[in-house]
């Protein structure tokens, strides 16, 4: 059996802006486009904002959103992280941060596109942390179902033994949602994944009622974070 291709990096880049400047990421969800399309060595990207607390929520943190990005190479992400345009950025922002991750299991697409190529499977490099996206666009006719079941599903996960963070993200308000959780191991991600009745209840609905339209899961190993992300130790990979 052939060895699978090798892993493109995956990072997840959250900017966090002053309270004076509310505005300032909005208005970059719709200018950054034109530099990003296009970039060199940048395979597939989005824009994100993010909910407030930790917990997938209808609420909208305005200080704080997100872009997520798949790279070709490490060289054309420092390359960007290196770019005059990346720098000004840094610049304009109170914090920001980025995890490098290392795609390990995924399937699904999103918008059409298989971000990180055909569905494979690779084992981990050693005992680091996990990182979990899960994103869907829920169908219309299923968002009453889809909100009403979100509580259930996350109600003790604050207190989930092995949960570092968790964060709510979103294309579109309310129709085009994810969440991404970072965890100490995969054991710990796969108790909370499987054992936990509401969630475990919930992952049955959205095959039996057909909730969303388009869905996408991936899994990663985190291998280097830039800048701070609360309970990993900063540095690059």
């Amino acid at each position: 059996m052939s060895a699978p291709p090798p892993a493109p990096l995956v990072t997840l880049t959250v900017n966090r802006f002053a309270p004076a400047d509310l505005r300032a990421g909005m208005r970059r969800m719709a200018t950054d486009h034109s530099h990003l399309r296009g970039l060199p060595g940048l395979d597939f990207y989005r824009l994100l904002g993010t909910g407030q607390g930790a917990k997938l929520s209808l609420s909208v943190d305005l200080r704080r959103w997100g872009r997520f990005a798949v790279w070709q190479s490490r060289a054309a992400f420092e390359l960007f992280e290196d770019s005059p345009w990346r720098r000004q950025e840094r610049e304009a922002v109170a914090d920001t941060v980025t995890l490098l991750l290392r795609p390990l299991r995924w399937h699904g697409r999103w918008a059409g596109q298989e971000p990180f190529g055909p569905a494979v499977s690779r084992h981990p490099c050693g005992e680091l942390p996990v990182a979990v996206l899960t994103r869907a666009v829920i169908r219309p006719t299923r968002l009453a179902a889809f909100w009403r079941a979100v509580p259930g599903t996350q109600e003790f996960l604050p207190d989930q033994p092995g949960l570092i963070s968790a964060l709510g993200l979103g294309e579109w308000p309310v129709v085009q949602q994810a969440t991404f959780s970072v965890w100490q191991d995969q054991a710990s991600m796969r108790a909370y994944a499987y054992q936990g009745g509401a969630h475990r209840h919930a992952i049955a609905r959205t095959r039996q009622e057909n909730w969303y339209g388009e869905e996408l899961f991936a899994r990663f190993e985190v291998q280097g974070v830039r800048g701070v992300w609360e309970g990993l130790p900063s540095g690059p990979s």
